[in-house]
């Protein structure tokens, strides 16, 4: 009877401990160190949300200056919730025909910048700059909320397109432009022309 009470005891410390260990374990020990988690409030309720970032160095096409000016400035790269492979890196034509440039969303502390750098210029142009926070979104595929801003490449035959509808539309471009989209909402073509940027906003 004193043995069984014993292994009992012993039974109830094991377990007591088990208990312990598996709440101060990680939730998930997978988990990127790179990517922000958090809550914000959605209709009233704390909503969880997740934005996932790669190191400049997950881009090696980059031109080693652009690297050394991003990894000076401490950007991550944010990735949209519906990625696949590495994005929000783009390289086209924005400045002339055939010149190669390059467009970055670059993210610090959970800010985000949108960063154009022309071949012919040292510093890059910053065009827009937001608050990861506020560039969350529901899909879904998932009750966390993802990051929703996407940056690709535009022709010139995409904005003509855009610019269908307009009463006065300017002529059309000889060179790139960019796509700067809200997932499976709406897509801004911004674009380069006479010394300034453009912008035109369209509905997908």
């Amino acid at each position: 009877m004193v043995q069984a009470d014993s292994k009992s005891k012993w039974l109830l410390t094991f377990l007591l401990f088990a208990c312990i260990v598996a709440r101060v374990q990680p939730q998930d020990s997978g988990a990127n160190p790179l990517d922000r988690t958090g809550e914000v409030m959605v209709d009233g309720q704390a909503t969880p949300y997740i934005v996932r970032h790669l190191p400049v160095n997950a881009f090696p096409q980059l031109p080693l200056g652009v690297q050394n000016e991003l990894l000076g400035r401490g950007c991550l790269i944010p990735q949209t919730y519906e990625a696949h492979w590495p994005e929000n890196v783009v390289h086209a034509s924005l400045e002339r025909p055939g010149s190669s440039d390059w467009a970055v969303l670059c993210s610090v502390d959970g800010r985000v910048s949108l960063l154009v750098f022309f071949a012919d210029r040292a510093e890059p142009m910053v065009l827009v700059t937001a608050s990861e926070t506020d560039r969350l979104q529901a899909h879904s595929s998932s009750h966390v909320l993802g990051f929703n801003w996407g940056l690709d490449p535009a022709s010139p035959e995409d904005v003509h397109e855009a610019q269908l509808g307009m009463s006065n539309p300017p002529p059309r471009l000889d060179h790139d432009a960019l796509a700067d989209s809200v997932i499976d909402r709406k897509t801004t073509y911004r674009f380069y022309t006479k010394g300034a940027w453009t912008v035109v906003d369209t509905d997908d």
